[in-house]
């Protein structure tokens, strides 16, 4: 297993949840970043934060890079990928609205700990049709979230290179590629669970405030 290295995440790359947010259709992808201790792996039991009212799930596809690589053409994009699964970008939605009202950066609302649950990679091939990967969001067997990446605005190749023009990617960086429409909160008790056809399954439950805070 490849240690990951570094978590690019990506906003705004489903039209339907753009819409829910009531945000603007970006023109390019819009990129923010959580640190590694951010993950939780799954069954992990997860504490929100000590600040923040409104705890939000965003389910996603995450691409986990298995070379390193700059300037990657989309053609050659899917070489650079070892594995696939399904995570979650945890948000604080209250907080990130006060931030983005006043311009500022998102980490108090998206990289706090346990902000980036992660499920169990299954290794990549040309087999897999990374424009059609469907998964949902289950909260208490409960549908939230259902997506494919046929709908995303920028497709997973499209972000490799985008990202690559930036950054050097090396192995073990996440790039977690954004959610579908039906986002939602999460309160102490609820059990959340990821899902996929190609992927697996996998939950984490909700348990109380962590310890700290301000």
């Amino acid at each position: 297993m490849i240690e990951p290295r570094r978590i690019f995440c990506i906003g705004r790359n489903y039209r339907e949840h753009v819409r829910e947010l009531e945000n603007e259709t970006p023109a390019e992808p819009v990129v923010f970043m959580k640190p590694v201790a951010c993950l939780a792996r799954k069954g992990q039991t997860l504490r929100r934060p000590p600040y923040g009212e409104d705890l939000q799930h965003e389910a996603e596809a995450v691409v986990l890079i298995g070379k390193e690589g700059a300037a990657i053409d989309e053609a050659a994009a899917s070489s650079y990928i070892a594995g696939i699964s399904l995570g979650l970008d945890l948000t604080l939605r209250d907080v990130q609205k006060q931030l983005k009202a006043k311009g500022l950066p998102w980490e108090l609302a998206k990289a706090f700990d346990q902000s980036a649950p992660i499920g169990q990679f299954i290794p990549f091939d040309d087999s897999i049709d990374l424009e059609n990967i469907s998964f949902k969001c289950f909260v208490n067997g409960r549908l939230r979230q259902e997506g494919n990446t046929k709908d995303m605005i920028f497709p997973i190749k499209t972000l490799i290179r985008f990202l690559s023009l930036r950054w050097r990617l090396m192995p073990g960086d996440l790039i977690y590629t954004g959610t579908p429409a039906g986002v939602g909160p999460l309160v102490s008790g609820n059990k959340i669970t990821l899902e996929s056809d190609l992927i697996g399954r996998f939950s984490w439950e909700m348990a109380g405030v962590a310890p700290g805070g301000i």
